[in-house]
């Protein structure tokens, strides 16, 4: 019986390790976290090094990703979300790292895990929710008053937005879990079918594995974006939290 396309996502411990009760064995996602965590520290570290006048081209690609996600935050947050850059910059990082990663035969793509996904959904949601209570305090409440409602519709209109508002992490994390699991398990697939298929068929079936491939590194990074721009735009919270700043970036 052959293995299904799924189970490369499954994970086995290689190390029982229990902390408090708490399961914290050693699997291959773990693992792959840390070399993710590795690999994005190196290439900060090596990049802002050795700063030059004429850049190196590690430099370069990191002068060009510090200032996509500033235009990012800009756009969506105006400066004052520019405290939130740090946060920003380590979510898309970890995340574009982690689905590149994932494109290596032989790896494992962490992103592929709704555990791992949810927790970011989770955590930027949470994060969303203390951001609009700290610049609005109880007003942030009106979020779930759409502009506009008549007062006796208003017994309907709030569950429905509370239930919208709820369902924002469950869709963040989904949205990235999903893509990442069903572009592997298709490369997957294809991939079985070019070893086990005629020879030209084969070799057919095997080139459009390598487009796919292709493919799946502009989602790779469609994915970090998303996920990212959405964070930006849940730390901005209700629409008038940084409206100032935005609109004088507008002007500028």
């Amino acid at each position: 019986m052959q293995d299904s396309p799924l189970h490369p996502f499954e994970l086995h411990p290689y190390m029982h390790i229990s902390l408090f009760g708490l399961d914290i064995s050693l699997n291959k996602a773990v693992i792959m976290m840390w070399v993710v965590i590795a690999l994005a520290a190196w290439f900060l570290i090596a990049a802002g090094r050795q700063r030059r006048l004429i850049p190196t081209r590690l430099q370069s690609v990191a002068e060009m990703l510090v200032e996509f996600l500033r235009d990012m935050i800009l756009d969506t947050m105006g400066k004052a979300g520019m405290r939130f850059f740090p946060f920003i910059a380590s979510l898309f990082i970890f995340i574009l790292f982690a689905n590149l990663l994932g494109l290596i035969p032989g790896s494992y793509t962490v992103t592929s895990q709704i555990v791992v996904t949810a927790a970011f959904a989770l955590f930027v949601y949470a994060m969303s929710i203390v951001v609009g209570f700290a610049y609005h305090g109880l007003k942030f409440l009106h979020i779930l008053i759409p502009p506009g409602t008549p007062p006796l519709l208003l017994p309907l209109m709030m569950p429905i937005e509370l239930i919208s508002q709820l369902a924002r992490p469950f869709a963040l994390a989904v949205r990235l879990f999903a893509n990442m699991t069903a572009g592997h398990t298709i490369l997957a697939v294809l991939f079985g079918m070019a070893l086990s298929l005629p020879l030209l068929i084969g070799w057919l079936t095997f080139a459009f594995t390598v487009a796919i491939s292709v493919l799946e590194v502009g989602i790779a990074f469609i994915q970090a974006y998303i996920f990212t721009i959405l964070t930006c735009v849940y730390l901005a919270g209700m629409p008038s939290t940084f409206t100032g700043t935005r609109k004088k970036r507008t002007s500028d």
